[in-house]
């Protein structure tokens, strides 16, 4: 995972993308994109810091750690780092497992694919299925689970880390995220977001989480 805090200011920070906002045109236009990382994405980052500031929150940088620990916060800040620590979270793996380039499953990925989801197309088929059945905002994940890859949805900004599991991929179900080019047809948004995910990035992910 990418550095998600400044150690030098003491906050959360929103990181770069790793291409230009144009780079994902076969799938998700360049304005949402900008939209989605500078004015959304930015928004979870202000808004977490602001709740850890008040809430005089102990954390080192290690929001995973602190969103697999939500139920020992302060009930009066708890919601606001469950919604913003986990849009901070979940919204910088969308963009570091996406890009121009999708390289390729490694065989140690695909093999873990095949053995707990029954291969690629069975897999894409179920992630589609849960990212069209999430009922209004939230997103679909692509998790392990015990050691063994599992796939569903969650609402809002919640993600796997929660309820004790590891996200690998999460596709962004919110409408913000593909409004502009497909309005409420999801089901067209998802089916071309496989165009652009970065296979080498996430089969390189996979491998430092199982490792």
């Amino acid at each position: 995972m990418i550095t998600l805090y400044d150690k030098q200011s003491q906050q959360f920070t929103i990181p770069a993308l790793p291409y230009d906002y144009s780079a994902l045109t076969s799938a998700i236009d360049e304005e949402t994109m900008k939209i989605h990382h500078q004015k959304h994405h930015q928004g979870y980052v202000d808004k977490l810091n602001a709740a850890l500031k008040d809430g005089n929150i102990e954390h080192h940088g290690d929001l995973a750690a602190l969103l697999k620990k939500l139920d020992t916060l302060p009930e009066g800040v708890r919601t606001a780092v469950q919604n913003n620590g986990g849009g901070h979270y979940n919204h910088s793996l969308f963009w570091q497992s996406m890009g121009p380039n999708q390289g390729e499953v490694s065989s140690e990925f695909d093999a873990a694919i095949k053995k707990d989801l029954g291969g690629i197309d069975a897999f894409k088929e179920s992630f589609a299925g849960a990212a069209l059945k999430q009922f209004g905002s939230g997103w679909a994940w692509l998790a392990i689970h015990d050691g063994t890859l599992t796939i569903y949805g969650t609402p809002n900004q919640d993600n796997p880390l929660m309820r004790g599991d590891t996200p690998i991929l999460g596709l962004d179900v919110w409408e913000h995220a593909y409004y502009l080019r497909y309005q409420n047809k999801r089901p067209d948004y998802v089916a071309a977001w496989w165009d652009v995910v970065n296979w080498s990035a996430v089969s390189e992910y996979y491998s430092s989480v199982i490792s």
